[in-house]
């Protein structure tokens, strides 16, 4: 009898690691709502969304206040629309705060910041941030980089 206890008593404990492992790869992944679990959804174009992914933190002042949701290509422009839920906590952005996708270190991933600009409107339910920076990709910047550098020609003149 006491190795048939032991065995429920391992059991028990097994499956109780396995559950905090399942939570924290939830908590982890960021599928888990809003703060609060309300929010309501704001969306912005951007030219170039980088590595920007679904779950991506939204954050105002360096304070999470919601998560990307979706991604995809507005059709009449072909520029990538973002669709952010803010958490209901934060009702209170100005309508003309500006979205930039920035990165996390220097090869982090991408989130979305806010800066707040002075409007007396706030953003509510569907409504679209006017002003965007889109990411500034790594690649880009060292092809035009490269690109800068063999163009340039001597300024000496040869001499006779």
């Amino acid at each position: 009898m006491p190795s048939r206890t032991l065995e429920i008593l391992v059991g028990f404990f097994v499956c109780l690691g396995l559950a905090a492992v399942f939570i924290l790869t939830f908590r982890v992944a960021g599928l888990n709502g809003v703060e609060g679990g309300h929010g309501y959804t704001v969306t912005a174009s951007f030219d170039n969304i980088g590595g920007l992914k679904p779950g991506a933190a939204v954050t105002l002042a360096g304070v999470k206040v919601g998560r990307v949701r979706n991604i995809g290509i507005d059709p009449s422009n072909f520029e990538a629309l973002v669709t952010m839920e803010i958490s209901d906590h934060y009702n209170n952005i100005p309508a003309d705060s500006i979205g930039k996708i920035l990165t996390a270190g220097l090869l982090g991933e991408q989130y979305i910041s806010l800066d707040v600009g002075g409007a007396d409107a706030s953003l509510k339910e569907g409504s679209k941030l006017k002003f965007t920076q889109s990411a500034l990709v790594l690649e880009n910047i060292v092809g035009q980089f490269l690109a800068s550098q063999t163009s340039k020609t001597p300024d000496k003149e040869k001499q006779p």
